[in-house]
């Protein structure tokens, strides 16, 4: 259980409930409030234990979100807050930061997202939301969207490709952010089923009363609400494809039923007497291990085979770097296209930054700091200046290749790696390795003998709690 403490503001109660079951099992320090003026009370309030970041949301009764932060701003600049938003727009995501927001993610944001988002915010301000209107554009081109020329890329897109000339089921692996529902969209495109229905559906945004109704669809009175009779995603992708995001946080009982409709290719709506005949192709996705959660009991092995059929993995950003300067000129186009905002070039510097950084929320983090640093500047020219947060950490490129990678995990902060080796003040030539990589091998072996503890590990080494984090981060220790 980590010590960082985060306050949820959300008046509405079914997404109060399932923002602290995710922000609780990640391990955090859970305070609630259902109005604005309650969470400004609690901010403000000295006596009581300093809150590490904030889960605003914009829309409430008394104070809306973005008055929130007029009010807090001026005693508490630096507290990070992440506003929380039914809807995403220019004009929103503008007013939110200019208020003081650090992140935006769209409700219903996935746990995943959710646990990115604070794990950002605890290390640095950056901006690792998602602007759906963008995310929408990307989908349009299907394999011609892909941008990028890098081996790693290349793999992938090649393997894409010969999955749209089949039905078979595709499952595709990846660090959250890297664009799998990009890919699953080309696919679609490029298949058989292009111009019918493709549905995506992100198993981990759903709670896990609602999973079956919204899955298979429901009768009218089959449960407590169900006013009304509603067909289920799998209906609602008939003749097209089903794209399963995350697929990995549908429960067990759901897997069985799941497991019956890819088999029987025919479901059972909730409280239906009858089974529906549907004609769907199923690709899935996940940024978790499934091989491991089978081990685990947390995922069935007979549904693993049926979506495993097809297998394809995407690189983090930090493996195909290549890959960044053609991506960010892609996207700078599509924002002055989109938001009929001028063309903005970028400077050397700023490419070098961008090229360096090591992007720990991958494609989506680099498209929405992009997307910041042109709402923001008031430049022709993007400077490493409009990039604040990311100039204030290192490439981890050269940490990352002096670690074995051997993981432990940690529950209190992700997965962290550690180097299990002895520390060596020098390199394979016998010259003296450089500070920044002993900085890193120290911190390391620190969070391996204190079991992760981040608060007692930065007093043994004699730094903050905020320094800690933000050199975790920096040299890349975080997974």
């Amino acid at each position: 259980m980590s010590d960082r403490r985060v306050l949820i503001v959300e008046d509405e109660l079914t997404q109060l409930v399932l923002l602290e079951s995710v922000v609780s099992k990640a391990g955090y320090i859970v305070e609630k409030a259902m109005t604005g003026r309650e969470a400004v009370n609690r901010l403000i309030d000295r006596n009581l234990p300093e809150v590490d970041v904030v889960l605003l949301d914009l829309v409430m009764p008394e104070l809306t979100g973005i008055e929130v932060l007029e009010h807090i701003r001026p005693t508490l600049p630096n507290l990070p807050v992440v506003m929380l938003t039914s809807k995403s727009s220019i004009n929103t995501v503008v007013k939110a930061m200019q208020a003081g927001a650090n992140d935006f993610l769209v409700k219903p944001a996935s746990a995943e997202r959710i646990r990115t988002a604070l794990a950002a915010a605890m290390e640095t301000s950056s901006f690792v939301g998602e602007i759906a209107p963008m995310q929408e554009s990307l989908n349009e081109n299907g394999f011609d969207g892909l941008v990028g020329n890098s081996t790693a890329m290349n793999n992938a897109l090649s393997l894409a490709k010969k999955a749209s000339n089949a039905s078979i089921p595709v499952l595709i692996e990846g660090e959250s952010g890297v664009g799998k529902e990009v890919f699953a969209n080309a696919i679609h495109d490029a298949s058989l089923r292009a111009g019918k229905p493709f549905v995506a559906v992100n198993c981990g945004a759903i709670p896990e009363n609602l999973v079956e109704s919204i899955l298979f669809g429901h009768e009218k009175g089959a449960f407590t609400g169900a006013t009304e009779k509603r067909i289920g995603k799998f209906q609602e992708a008939d003749g097209g494809t089903l794209f399963l995001d995350e697929v990995g946080e549908l429960p067990l009982d759901v897997q069985v039923k799941l497991l019956r409709a890819l088999q029987e290719k025919e479901i059972d709506p909730v409280g239906s007497r009858h089974s529906i005949k549907v004609n769907i192709r199923v690709i899935s996705a996940t940024n978790r291990n499934l091989t491991s959660q089978v081990r685990n009991g947390a995922f069935r092995e007979d549904l693993l085979y049926r979506l495993n059929v097809f297998p394809i993995s995407l690189p983090p950003l930090r493996e195909r770097r290549n890959d960044v300067p053609a991506l960010t000129e892609h996207f700078l186009e599509r924002i002055a296209n989109m938001e009929g905002l001028p063309h903005k070039n970028i400077s050397d510097t700023a490419m070098s930054l961008l090229s360096s950084y090591h992007w720990p929320g991958n494609i989506r983090q680099l498209q929405n700091a992009l997307f910041r640093a042109v709402i923001l500047s008031e430049s022709e020219t993007l400077n490493a200046d409009d990039f604040p947060h990311l100039s204030d950490m290192k490439s981890s490129s050269v940490a990352e290749e002096a670690f074995p990678k051997r993981s432990i995990t940690d529950p209190s902060f992700g997965n962290i790696r550690y180097p299990e080796a002895a520390l060596n003040l020098e390199d394979t030539e016998g010259q003296f390795r450089r500070l920044n990589e002993l900085e890193a091998d120290i911190i390391s072996k620190a969070l391996k003998k204190y079991n992760g503890k981040m608060t007692e590990v930065a007093r043994r080494l004699g730094i903050g709690r905020s320094t800690l984090y933000r050199k975790v981060a920096e040299h890349g220790l975080e997974q």
